[in-house]
């Protein structure tokens, strides 16, 4: 069984409070705005997600959590796995003092915004990374300097069998771009913030953002970052690029397109769905990017995006 089988659809609105979407094309789940259908649940709150889970678990039907749908590229011929959109419902917010819990469907230029409005400093600068909060922690997403690992202190989370349990941070294996949280979905965080003042922080959010408005393409349909830093100096040229859209820059594919999709003329590092976009496309292009800036460079380009496979697992090698 999978999650387009009526049976399946049947037992799980059966179950929740939220709404059940069938054959719902993907693409409007993605800021690529590329993607096939797919049974989607709309939590209402986390005893929904709990009851999916639960349900997908003895059903034998896999399932795949989304927020935003930033960093990720899903199939063209959709998800067979379940969908847990996690949005409203989810995306509340509440603090104490210094502490503060966020729901995992908020999003996360929304939380920087009204942390710093509180007069509270650390999460501020995720005033620039397009998604939810429970989807930057599970990929420790960061910008600015900053990443989520720098602030959480406890993350609320639901395993694929629906049993929530509550992890402090040393217990999460945070790395580079990764939370290792696979096979959870997250629920809400709890960040530990250090007081500044609000009138400051406000500016330096407008000013954040206002610079990832105009270095990067947020205006097309686009994921964010495509490529990791890869780090360190050029091994052709000394003094040469350092970050993955200097070394796209500098093998020349700026503008460079396959199909639907292009290299973005205004930052190298994110490509952009131009119209009629697909997967395929994609999935394309970053293998001829990573070839021509290995021969060109000699620098290897890892993605930060997240492929997603039909069954709803990320594909570790495209």
């Amino acid at each position: 069984m999978n999650a387009r089988d009526p049976r399946f659809i049947e037992q799980l609105r059966k179950r929740v409070r939220g709404t059940v979407k069938e054959n719902e094309p993907l693409a409007r789940y993605s800021t690529w705005r590329i993607g096939g259908p797919a049974t989607i649940l709309l939590p209402a709150d986390q005893p929904d997600v709990t009851a999916a889970l639960a349900l997908a678990q003895s059903a034998g039907v896999p399932w795949f959590a989304l927020g935003l749908g930033s960093n990720i590229l899903l199939p063209d011929e959709g998800l067979e796995a379940l969908v847990i959109r996690l949005g409203k419902g989810l995306d509340g917010i509440r603090s104490q003092e210094s502490r503060w819990w966020i729901g995992a469907g908020m999003p996360a230029p929304l939380a920087a915004r009204r942390t710093a409005q509180g007069g509270w400093a650390g999460v501020h600068k995720m005033v620039g990374v397009p998604g939810t909060v429970g989807g930057g922690v599970y990929m420790n997403a960061g910008c600015h300097g900053a990443e989520w690992s720098d602030v959480v202190r406890r993350v609320t989370l639901a395993d694929s069998q629906g049993t929530i349990s509550v992890r402090e941070a040393a217990g999460v294996p945070f790395t580079y771009r990764r939370s290792g949280l696979d096979g959870f979905v997250v629920l809400e965080v709890e960040v530990e913030l250090r007081p500044e003042s609000a009138e400051r922080l406000t500016e330096e959010v407008e000013e954040l953002f206002r610079w990832r408005q105009e270095g990067t393409p947020f205006n097309q349909p686009c994921c964010g970052s495509t490529f990791k830093n890869p780090g360190g100096v050029s091994g052709v040229v000394e003094g040469g690029p350092r970050t993955a859209g200097q070394f796209i820059d500098a093998a020349g594919l700026k503008g460079f397109a396959i199909g639907g999709v292009h290299v973005s003329p205004k930052h190298a590092n994110y490509f952009v769905n131009v119209g009629g976009g697909t997967a395929a496309d994609v999935r394309a292009l970053i293998r001829h990017t990573q070839a021509v800036v290995k021969d060109r460079c000699g620098a290897e380009l890892e993605t930060e995006v997240k492929i997603v496979g039909p069954d709803g697992k990320y594909l570790l090698n495209d």
